[in-house]
């Protein structure tokens, strides 16, 4: 089962938590963070390797936030990059996430990826996805002459 990190400011990730809990019950492998005023961007980081290694069963782990390129999207960004079968998911909301829910179980991390983007396009994005309009820079020729 893929591991869940809700990741949001404010309490929004607690609150959407808690809508899934209400329809399903207890989940496992699945932690909200909050962003809340005042907190550090190095402890949100650290809150969220918490969560990430918490998470993890070893069949992947999806970082779900709130606006693409703020506090929680790049600490999970961050985190994904050292992690094998992590993603990272912009412009989430309770509504998906209870939609989404299912796949959690039937899905690898890049499958659901792929599938919650297109749930909930336009609004929604992921990590994978932006940096597919923005490859990384390649140097084309050697600058030492090696």
């Amino acid at each position: 089962m893929l591991g869940w990190v809700i990741t949001c400011h404010g309490e929004l990730a607690q609150e959407m938590l808690d809508s899934l809990e209400s329809r399903f019950g207890p989940l496992r492998q699945c932690r909200a963070v909050n962003f809340r005023q005042g907190l550090s961007t190095n402890m949100l980081s650290r809150m969220i390797c918490d969560a990430l290694h918490e998470t993890d069963s070893g069949e992947g782990v999806v970082f779900l936030t709130d606006i693409s390129g703020a506090a929680p999207y790049r600490a999970a960004s961050l985190m994904s990059h050292k992690h094998e079968h992590c993603e990272v998911i912009s412009g989430v909301d309770a509504t998906l996430l209870e939609a989404m829910y299912p796949l959690r179980e039937l899905c690898s991390s890049a499958d659901f990826r792929n599938q919650i983007v297109v749930a909930g396009a336009p609004g929604v994005s992921s990590l994978w996805h932006q940096q597919q309009k923005n490859p990384p820079f390649v140097l084309l020729h050697d600058l030492y002459g090696k």
